[in-house]
């Protein structure tokens, strides 16, 4: 059995080091809290080179005094927490007593403090966790802390730092969250000598949210004030209309703490079901108030998660507060559209079921009634313009072909069978191993001796009903490829629910849901990496808010966004700016799929799976297909269901849904009992 030694100190420090210093970022918050602890009123960061070369901290808090500052730095040395008892109501953000010297055991460190109480201030210098000087200066009231070189006595860790401008966000996101929980401490940072945040100090969250996030996320939240059973919840959610499709801009804060609550997630779900689309999420910025000894926040080694004595009563609050507010918000905005009963209650999206409604957002002292206005293109040339990937423009005609069902032409008491039709699961009907054949234009300077006749209705060849008579070929038969391969006549007869295609070709009935064929073909599209997709100006840039992950992933990836047609320019402070688009998004939701899509990056750069790039694709292509209930060009459909009939790949969408389904003309008329 191998001897069992005692760890030198220096060893010993270094190891307890890395479980509280992981990178810039945790520097950072560790001397922002004990700024906070300190009764700071204002705080400024500094960082260089991502925070790996430079880290300034300064505030003006009650400082240190001189005979506590090399105690300072010793291991479990705090002023916050005196016994046992005080580990059961713990109020101040730290309390370990092991930043400090973990800091200094894998940094150069240089700290400059004064108390209100003397006239002149402590220079202190320790490296590698050795002091190398003490000294008296004169300083301003409060603490400066500096942090050079980190990692410079441990090289293992320094090479799994990522690149400078990825730390220099995650050193953004921390104190992002942190100005958030203080909206009454003014903080400050400053990042490769730019000044990229700078709150008030005005205890006013909504300014705080203003200044990190930026205005147009900020218009888009209402105000949550309430109590129940001692829980407080304080703070600004997003109107139900201004979902996103992932958590990212959900921020809980307990006691000032920002923390990661499952809990706190759930109810703030819960209370916007049914006012939410399926599959989006709420953003948030709530403070939870407590009592202190109803949270235990020495669970985690970064304290990012607590555990609560009462689980039911925190998800109460959380529930009931949103709750409230979002019914508060409904009822103000039924008001403004048109009286209804008092005893009526009507839902959120009641005034927004016409695409000219508009949001009427209340913030305190704030007036931003805002209209929603659909995206404004640049004009194209004036000229025939064939969408990628054979989606054929519309084409205004006063002409009816024959054979084509109009939208004009049903009755207006026609019921609505679509949602009957989508949920019949039984796919029995469908004959297995069907064969589907391609079905090609030719080209009409080809030569034209066994062409058959050509249709008056849709000018397409119609096949004969004698069968040709075969060549004799004195050399040996070749087989022929898909392209020679003689393709039957694919006659559209119209549409069904204006959502599925109805065709007849070669004694079967084809049916085939459009906006599931269209979305796989832009699918295959997309990962065979065809050429970029064409892109379309927008006249007024589109401004969006993201993450500061998904901010780093659309920054750094911005030649796979031109290849999927978006054009982005940084606008800074987490906020892009899209001037192109893809042609194909004309009319949809750009900011919805970019935010999906900025997501999906983010995914990708932490998880290079071949799955994690289809997802892309396939929300690419999801947004991008023609919907159900669109008015679709006879020739479009045409064309549609011409490349789902000639490519054997495209029987399901991206998402499992089958695309085309048959039936025989034998089987049909058996159902009528011919």
């Amino acid at each position: 059995m191998p001897k069992i030694i005692q760890l030198d100190k220096h060893v010993s420090e270094l190891i307890a080091a890395g479980e509280v210093i992981e990178r810039p970022a945790s520097i950072v918050k560790e001397l922002l809290e004990n700024s906070i602890d300190a009764g700071a009123t204002s705080v400024t960061v500094e960082i260089q080179r991502g925070g790996v070369q430079y880290i300034r901290i300064t505030d003006n808090g009650c400082g240190i005094a001189p005979e506590d500052v090399p105690v300072a730095f010793r291991r479990h040395a705090t002023s916050k927490v005196r016994n046992e008892e005080d580990l059961g109501k713990i109020a101040t953000l730290g309390f370990r007593g092991e930043a400090m010297a973990s800091i200094c055991a894998v940094s150069r460190v240089e700290l400059m403090t004064k108390t209100p109480e003397n006239q002149m201030g402590v220079r202190y210098v320790i490296q590698g966790g050795e002091e190398q000087e003490s000294i008296q200066v004169g300083c301003p009231d409060g603490t400066t802390v500096i942090v050079r070189d980190l990692f410079y006595n441990v090289p293992a860790r320094l090479k799994f730092l990522k690149k400078d401008v990825s730390e220099a966000n995650a050193v953004q996101s921390v104190v992002d969250k942190i100005a958030l929980s203080h909206p009454e401490v003014s903080i400050k940072l400053i990042r490769e000598n730019k000044t990229q945040l700078h709150t008030p100090g005005n205890n006013d969250l909504y300014s705080v949210i203003y200044a990190v996030f930026g205005r147009d996320f900020a218009k888009t939240m209402m105000t949550v004030d309430s109590s129940y059973n001692g829980t407080q919840v304080k703070g600004f959610i997003s109107i139900p209309m201004e979902s996103r499709s992932n958590r990212s801009m959900q921020h809980f804060f307990v006691n000032g703490r920002y923390v990661k609550s499952k809990t706190c997630m759930a109810a703030l779900e819960e209370a916007y079901k049914n006012s939410i689309m399926v599959g989006k999420f709420p953003a948030c910025v709530l403070n939870l108030s407590l009592p202190y000894d109803q949270v235990d926040v020495n669970v985690h080694p970064s304290k990012i998660e607590v555990r609560f004595t009462n689980e039911r009563i925190v998800f109460d609050g959380v529930y009931f507060a949103v709750k409230n507010a979002i019914r508060q918000q409904s009822q103000l905005d039924n008001a403004q559209e048109v009286p209804i009963k008092p005893h009526v209650m009507r839902s959120f999206f009641a005034q927004n079921d016409s695409a000219q409604s508009q949001t009427r957002l209340s913030a305190p002292g704030k007036n931003m009634q805002e209209e929603s206005h659909p995206l404004q293109f640049a004009q194209p040339d004036p000229v025939y313009q064939t969408a990628s990937w054979g989606k054929i423009e519309k084409q205004a005609s006063a002409a009816r072909i024959p054979g084509i069902i109009y939208e004009d032409d049903l009755p207006e008491d026609v019921p609505d069978a679509h949602t009957q039709l989508s949920s019949k699961k039984d796919q029995k009907d469908v004959p297995e191993n069907q064969d589907i054949v391609s079905c090609e234009k030719k080209d009409p300077q080809a030569e034209t001796e066994d062409r058959p006749p050509v249709s008056p209705v849709l000018d397409m060849p119609q096949i004969s009903s004698e069968p040709p008579v075969p060549k004799i070929q004195e050399q040996e038969k070749v087989p022929a490829t898909p392209e020679e391969m003689e393709i039957p006549v694919i006659h559209v007869i119209g549409e069904l629910f204006q959502t599925y295609i109805l065709a007849e070709t070669n004694g079967m009935l084809l049916i085939v849901d459009k906006h599931a064929a269209h979305e796989r073909i832009l699918y295959e599209k997309l990962r065979a990496g065809e050429s970029p997709l064409d892109k379309q100006v927008l006249l007024t840039p589109l401004s969006i808010t993201l993450s500061r992950e998904e901010y780093e992933a659309v920054l750094s990836q911005q030649a796979r966004l031109d290849d999927l047609g978006f054009t982005v320019d940084d606008f800074g402070n987490g906020t892009v700016l899209i001037r192109e688009v893809p042609t194909l998004l004309s009319g949809e939701n750009c900011r919805e799929l970019f935010c999906e899509i900025a997501e999906n990056l983010r995914a990708l750069r932490r998880n290079a799976a071949p799955e994690a790039l289809d997802h892309l694709y396939a929300t690419m292509a999801c947004k991008a297909a023609i919907k159900a209930h669109d008015r679709n060009d006879p020739l479009e459909l045409q064309k549609l269901i011409e490349d789902v009939y000639k490519n054997d790949a495209i029987r399901y969408c991206p998402h499992g849904r089958p695309v085309i389904l048959t039936m025989t003309k034998e089987k049909f008329e058996r159902q009528f009992g011919r």
